[in-house]
């Protein structure tokens, strides 16, 4: 079933502006609004003052650790679902298969990405967030 994410409001943390915008694009293709922050301190002020759906956070920021970030804004919004994307770490690293584990994030984007596999992710993440809903 095709992921849309019309209305949906995405937060897009990196603090390069160029990884902010190739992902934004695909963002886009799925009809997300996206917002943009370059730092973990933007991030949570928009976290605050929108109701995302989605936020991807770049592992390392200027500011704050990702995974420390993304434990932020899951404490307090834990509807918001959260990807981690990374040059740093990898998929079986061990600090990201605990956040995996633990809920903390719902998927792990590698740098360099592919659109295909931005899309997949977010797909995964969302139609994983429905199946819980209905469960309930």
């Amino acid at each position: 079933k095709a992921v849309s994410l019309v209305n949906r409001v995405v937060l897009v943390v990196d603090d390069d502006p160029d990884i902010c915008w190739a992902l934004e694009h695909v963002l886009w293709g799925l009809g997300a609004q996206c917002i943009r922050a370059l730092d973990g301190q933007t991030a949570l002020q928009a976290a605050r003052t929108n109701r995302l759906t989605l936020a991807l956070l770049d592992a390392k920021l200027p500011d704050i650790d990702g995974l420390e970030l993304a434990r932020n804004i899951r404490i307090a919004y834990p509807n918001v679902l959260v990807l981690v994307v990374s040059g740093y770490f990898y998929k079986d690293d061990p600090a990201i298969q605990t956040a995996l584990e633990e809920g903390l994030i719902q998927g792990f984007i590698e740098k360099p990405f592919s659109h295909a596999e931005v899309i997949e992710t977010v797909k995964n993440a969302l139609s994983s967030q429905e199946a819980a809903s209905r469960a309930v």
